[in-house]
Parts: C-alpha cells; structure tokens; sequence
C-alpha cells in the first residue's frame, strides 16, 4: 500500500514522541485491514513438560520460595531451577537480572 508522502519523501507522521518512536499513518492503516497485523493470532510457543527425572532433582522448598516471592507458575519455577542445577542462589539471580 501507497501512503501519502509529505514534501520530503517520508510518510504521513500522525505522532512524534520524544523517546525517538512515531506512529505512521500507513502502518497503523495496514494493521487494521483484514488479514493485516491484528487478524494474526500471536504465536505461542509452549516447553515441553517436565520429566519425572527433572522434577525429582529439584527440591519443593526451592519451587515454593521463587513462586513466592516472584509471583510466576510453578512451572516457571521450576525450569528456572533446571537451568540452574537446582542452585536456587544462581536461579535467584537470573531471575532478578545479576
């Protein structure tokens, strides 16, 4: 699709911010269109289920505490500690970001 152009080559701007980001008329027209960006469901892409092996070498106390204190599923909780070999200091971090 086309847009209108303004004298210097650009698209239609609807909106400057000043972190640098702008709306341009054009994309916003082609994600309401059929078959445009809103018709596409997102993708979603699940993990595979725990074995009985993993969830075994990971103890409770330590699923228990990151669902706590971070408020995400158990399962989250859990593949975190994989990650980390069951280290709940090492699991700890990285979810906060160290």
């Amino acid at each position: 699709m086309t847009s209108r152009a303004v004298t210097n080559g650009q698209p239609e701007v609807i909106m400057n911010y000043g972190d640098g980001f702008s709306y341009v008329k054009a994309a916003m027209a082609d994600a309401f269109r059929p078959g445009g960006l809103l018709d596409k469901p997102p993708a979603v892409i699940r993990p595979a289920p725990l074995t009985k092996a993993q969830r075994d070498s990971i103890r409770k106390e330590d699923v228990k505490l990151i669902v706590s204190e971070f408020e995400i599923p158990d399962a989250q909780a859990e593949r975190v500690l994989l990650e980390h070999k069951g280290n709940i200091t090492d699991a700890l971090r990285a979810l906060v970001g160290l």
